[in-house]
């Protein structure tokens, strides 16, 4: 029997610039709730503050900012908006954030979120006494044709991003030719959709009965596609600079 899905949103203090993360979470969490096969997810907005990746309000231009920081920058689209890749993403301003900001700094994505991700997970197996254990750092973006933002995976560890289901029958028995499940994402959607986006203060998410395969070495290349290999490529490839 399949148990259900359980997101448990974790109310926090306020987390500041440079404070230890792992410390952090190990104070407002629930640790005997922690059990083997959980998932936690983390806004990456607080791994950015625990990294110190913070640019001052009035030290730079944040156009010139977003150019730096994006992995491609695709230019202006509606509204003043900067579209561009970053860490595997399409979305605005290469992630660069100014809300909740304690002093009003841009907030930028981590260096790199897999390896914050994995010395996450690998600090808090050993703390919580795990064997299984998942990560994922968690960021809301916005989608074409839809209003409203939605929860992302910035980056995972500790399981398996996506079950791959082609060969397996549909209900009439005929074999799935395409269809993958992208677990990460999913789980990013619901745990943020949990936290909320504005002063619920819940940075933390705990995922129970998740339907993932826990593993030590998942892959980034589970998950993310290159811009050469997007079947939207031809929506952008005109912009890619």
């Amino acid at each position: 029997m399949t148990l259900p899905l359980m997101i448990s949103p974790i109310h926090t203090s306020i987390f500041h610039p440079g404070n230890d993360l792992v410390e952090f979470i190990l104070q407002h969490i629930d640790r005997s709730s922690c059990t083997e096969r959980s998932i936690l997810a983390i806004t990456s907005k607080i791994v950015s503050l625990a990294e110190n990746r913070l640019v001052a309000h009035d030290s730079v231009d944040k156009k010139s900012l977003i150019r730096q920081e994006a992995d491609y920058y695709l230019g202006e689209i509606g509204h003043g908006v900067s579209l561009t890749i970053k860490h595997g993403l399409l979305l605005p301003a290469a992630g660069i954030d100014e809300s909740n900001s304690e002093k009003g700094d841009y907030i930028l994505y981590p260096q790199d979120p897999y390896q914050s991700a994995e010395a996450l997970r690998t600090a808090l197996k050993e703390r919580l006494g795990l064997r299984e254990f998942g990560i994922i750092l968690t960021d809301s973006h916005t989608g074409p044709l839809r209003l409203g933002v939605v929860g992302a995976s910035l980056a995972f560890a500790g399981f398996h991003p996506v079950k791959n289901m082609i060969g397996q029958k549909d209900i009439f028995g005929r074999p799935l030719k395409m269809t993958k499940i992208n677990h990460a994402d999913s789980l990013a959607t619901a745990a943020v959709l949990m936290m909320g986006e504005a002063d619920e203060c819940c940075p933390l998410a705990l995922i129970q009965n998740a339907p993932v395969v826990f593993t030590d070495s998942p892959s980034r290349s589970d998950l993310e596609v290159s811009p050469e290999d997007d079947m939207y490529l031809p929506l952008y490839q005109h912009l890619l600079k």
